[in-house]
């Protein structure tokens, strides 16, 4: 274990956050941040974090800081092809992995430095679009957590009517190829909150946080992360794909969807929580993909969801 770089000046992050570099067993560098709780505050846990696609440590650094104020240390990742972790691509702008396996030996890591820190207990998911992908599956591996909450979890891509007749075919023709690193179809290098305006985005309505997030990305570009590789898509459809036929973990969960998605299919979500026996279906009226980069009474929301599964109070399903 050795210390990583954390952006302070642009994370915002609870006082006393140290970031972390570890090395997976696979010989891939990934990128950790811890963030305490302040002293004196009640003890609640620690929130596991689990990030989405194209996103990096320091985006969270306000959710953890509003998480310490409740009680909650943060642990929190770069997966493997995105943030400061090490990435296929040389020129860093494509997110990359041969199989969604891939993650769970950088969940390995995080497991294992939650040990060595000797982070309070009981831990909680926060998982997010792909985080949400990643934690679906350790969930299924026995991860011990006293409950999940979901942010927009990528169990379904929305692609466009073009694309989507030929995004099977075309991943699984490139995916062991030379090309499995091509960019595809219908993405860009260009990390999307720098390419595309405020107004319409599919991301959050909350100008303030698209504005931080702007800023993030232009402050330190070598955090960001355009489109997903060919290999990349192969390897999510598959992996949604095995997800959706399995059961639903034994273990108590939120998901939180807003009526506003645009970016991960809504239907499987529905359909996994309709079948969720102890979870939870949330619906936020008007609201986009980035639920807690939505406003503050949001965030909120989500927050108290979090405090309910590590207390331990009953989650009965609403889907």
């Amino acid at each position: 274990m050795s210390d990583a770089p954390l952006f302070d000046d642009i994370a915002k992050g609870p006082p006393g956050g140290r970031a972390f570099w570890r090395m997976a067993s696979d010989g891939v560098r990934v990128r950790l941040a811890h963030w305490p709780r302040p002293d004196g505050s009640p003890r609640r846990g620690t929130v596991l974090l689990f990030p989405g696609r194209t996103e990096y440590i320091e985006k969270y650094g306000l959710i953890a800081a509003e998480l310490a104020e409740r009680g909650f240390d943060t642990l929190t990742i770069d997966w493997r092809g995105q943030g400061l972790a090490d990435r296929p691509d040389n020129e860093r702008a494509l997110g990359h992995v041969d199989h969604f396996d891939e993650y769970q030996l950088d969940l390995a890591q995080m497991m294992a430095l939650a040990t060595e820190l000797d982070l309070p207990r009981p831990f909680t998911m926060l998982a997010h679009s792909m985080g949400g992908c990643i934690g679906l599956r350790a969930l299924h591996n026995g991860l011990e957590v006293a409950g999940a909450c979901f942010s927009a979890p990528m169990w379904g891509i929305i692609l466009s009517k073009p694309v989507r007749p030929l995004a099977w075919g075309f991943s699984w023709a490139l995916h062991r190829s030379p090309w499995k690193l091509a960019l595809s179809p219908g993405t860009a290098r260009q990390t999307y909150v720098l390419a595309e305006p405020f107004d319409d985005n599919m991301l959050t309505t909350n100008a303030q946080m698209w504005d931080m997030m702007r800023d993030q990305a232009k402050a330190h570009p070598e955090l960001t992360l355009g489109g997903p590789t060919a290999g990349w898509l192969f390897a999510a459809l598959t992996e949604m794909r095995e997800l959706a036929s399995m059961a639903a973990p034994n273990v108590p969960a939120v998901t939180w969807l807003g009526t506003n998605e645009r970016i991960v299919e809504p239907a499987p979500i529905h359909a996994l929580m309709a079948r969720w026996p102890n979870g939870r279906l949330e619906i936020l009226q008007g609201f986009q993909h980035e639920v807690i980069m939505e406003a503050p009474e949001v965030r909120s929301r989500v927050y108290t969801s979090i405090e309910d599964l590590a207390q331990g109070r009953k989650t009965t399903s609403a889907a």
